[in-house]
């Protein structure tokens, strides 16, 4: 193993779990590469709380090969698993394939109009190019490859030999009682099935019949379903014999070259860890109760001769406007749905900067904005050293990898703001063009994909989550009713912002101007700060901005008002506000 460089930052939970692995793993297996490990089951959309399942082993993996470690990051596709059934809100899926519960989630038929040849790898190939755009290097693993290749013949002929022993350790768990689970607050449906993960959890962990127990389920060799029961088995011819409840078929088989069935997943699970060599796994909450597969797991692996993987239980991940979402989508938000409306970096960090036991929300409606003012806060005290070193540590993380840094927008120009231009410009890019330019008149913007790909992003929150009641729509004609019934005071604050557009045409202008009237007016200067003045001027100025909203939108909020009369143009907003 190579000398071990110095981890830069040393205060984030990154490193200190990094630390514990190499330490493991020259325990384990000296001179080997570091093997952490994901696993995902492709069997609907693979929502962001699975995501959690990826990021923090690859957080982990690439402090160590920041520090100069060899290291494999295996994501296991569990794609061999049951197809359990029909998710709800997918389009040209119907309850014509419930007919294929119970086959391996790569015999189903992919979705209508699909481009992939199954299930399995429609809803891969989404999250395959997700982790491509986060920078997330792994090496997948097909376990229908593997299972139908006979890559665990031995495998599973060793649990089949010792299906005594695993009985034994599960049935210390299978007349406990779970406890029942304290619920903090009501969930909705979408909130509910992100918290069931894939499934694998609450799978049986194998057949006891008459027979005896048996931790091997085989696919039907007429129907493909794992609705069977092995009713005999030889372990020194290997002869299994087997019976579908599903559709009647019954056949024996030698297990010792029969390639379709796979090991149940309490079992299936530990003897990875062993055959992989896995020094590092995560575990989500459906895996980590008293009695489920992690922790029965750590048990099992030693049959076959492994040890269990250090790794934290992780955290659920909300949704901060779920709800409104999930209605019509009829499922929880995917990386793809949420790289739409952010950049890699914002997604990265919101993963690195909350330990794995800390749970956390993903913004879809306004409070993306509030999130990425946040984000532009600490990009600025970075550059300028003022960062507390965690801060700095998942800032860095976030940006890039060891393999350098992602690729990024070169004018991150505020994501409000963006949002608020492309709300009112509707689209029309040479509109927008002209706003952008006019932000900073000693610096203009020369062209949108200086600001891309971050425009692109607040365009398309503006245009997928952003309800229609709340989009801005400008007046096409003066509110000539309102302004003839103004009274003095109201008259006087719209001539001193007329009077004043000409020389503040900028956003820093614009704002000092809009919220400097109702002080003038009040007898203060436009520079006075708030502790310089009385608190009915914040009164006056929230009336006054509730005057220009009306005027040109019809309405009593809006954009920011700068960035909103920078969009309207400054004729415009003369002709609207009565000049």
């Amino acid at each position: 193993m190579p000398i071990v460089a110095q981890s830069t930052e040393t205060a984030d939970w990154v490193s200190r779990f990094a630390d514990d692995v190499i330490e493991e793993s020259e325990r384990r297996a000296p001179g080997k590469p570091v093997v952490v490990a994901s696993g995902l089951s492709p069997s609907g959309p693979i929502h962001l709380g699975n995501l959690r399942e990826v990021m923090t082993p690859h957080l982990v993996a690439d402090e160590i090969r920041r520090r100069g470690y060899r290291v494999r990051h295996l994501i296991s596709w569990d794609d061999y698993d049951r197809y359990r059934k029909v998710p709800a809100g997918i389009a040209g899926v119907d309850e014509s394939w419930a007919e294929h519960i119970g086959k391996p989630l790569t015999s189903v038929p992919a979705p209508k109009g699909s481009a992939h040849p199954n299930w399995a790898e429609h809803f891969k190939a989404a999250m395959v190019a997700s982790l491509a755009e986060l920078g997330v290097e792994f090496d997948g693993i097909s376990q229908t490859e593997q299972y139908t290749s006979g890559a665990y013949r031995e495998q599973i002929l060793h649990a089949m030999k010792h299906r005594g022993d695993i009985d034994a350790i599960l049935a210390q768990y299978r007349t406990k009682p779970k406890a029942a689970k304290k619920q903090q607050k009501p969930l909705d449906e979408a909130e509910l099935e992100a918290e069931e993960g894939s499934g694998a959890a609450s799978e049986d962990d194998g057949s006891s019949g008459s027979a005896g127990y048996f931790p091997y389920k085989p696919f039907c060799g007429n129907c493909e379903k794992d609705l069977t029961t092995v009713t005999a088995y030889d372990d020194d011819s290997t002869e299994l014999t087997y019976a579908c409840t599903a559709c009647g078929f019954s056949e024996t088989v030698r297990l010792s070259e029969f390639n379709r069935g796979k090991l149940v997943w309490k079992v299936d699970w530990p003897m990875r860890w062993a055959y992989e060599g896995v020094i590092f796994e995560p575990s989500g909450v459906d895996h980590s109760s008293p009695g489920s597969s992690f922790q029965v797991g750590g048990q099992i692996v030693g049959i076959f001769g492994g040890k269990q993987p250090i790794g934290p239980m992780y955290a659920f991940v909300g949704i901060s406007g779920m709800a409104k979402m999930s209605s019509s989508r009829g499922g929880v938000p995917t990386p793809a749905d949420a790289l739409k409306i952010m950049e890699p970096q914002l997604l990265r960090w919101l993963y690195a900067r909350r330990r794995p036991n800390q749970s956390f929300k993903i913004a879809f409606d306004q409070e993306i904005q509030r999130l990425y003012d946040e984000w532009d806060k600490l990009a600025a005290k970075v550059a300028d050293g003022s960062a507390l070193p965690g801060d700095v540590a998942a800032y860095t993380r976030a940006v890039g990898t060891a393999a350098g840094e992602l690729p990024k927008t070169r004018r991150p120009l505020p994501y409000r703001t963006l949002a608020s231009v492309a709300d009112i410009t509707a689209g029309h890019q040479d509109q927008a063009l002209r706003i952008l330019s006019e932000l900073d008149p000693a610096d203009p913007l020369g062209s949108l994909d200086e600001a891309r790909p971050r425009y692109d992003r607040a365009e398309a929150w503006i245009n997928t989550h952003v309800p229609a009641d709340q989009r801005t729509i400008v007046r096409e004609e003066p509110d000539a009713d309102l302004l003839k019934s103004l009274d003095e005071p109201s008259q006087q604050s719209i001539r001193l912002l007329l009077d004043g557009l000409r020389d503040h045409w900028s956003l820093d202008g614009l704002t000092h101007l809009v919220y400097g009237v109702p002080k003038v007016q009040a007898g203060f200067s436009a520079d006075a700060t708030p502790k310089e003045l009385p608190p009915e001027i914040k009164t006056a100025q929230r009336s006054f901005f509730a005057l220009l909203y009306h005027l040109l939108v019809g309405r009593d909020t809006g954009p920011r008002l700068p960035t909103l009369l920078l969009a309207v143009g400054q004729e415009r907003v003369r002709a609207l506000l009565g000049e």
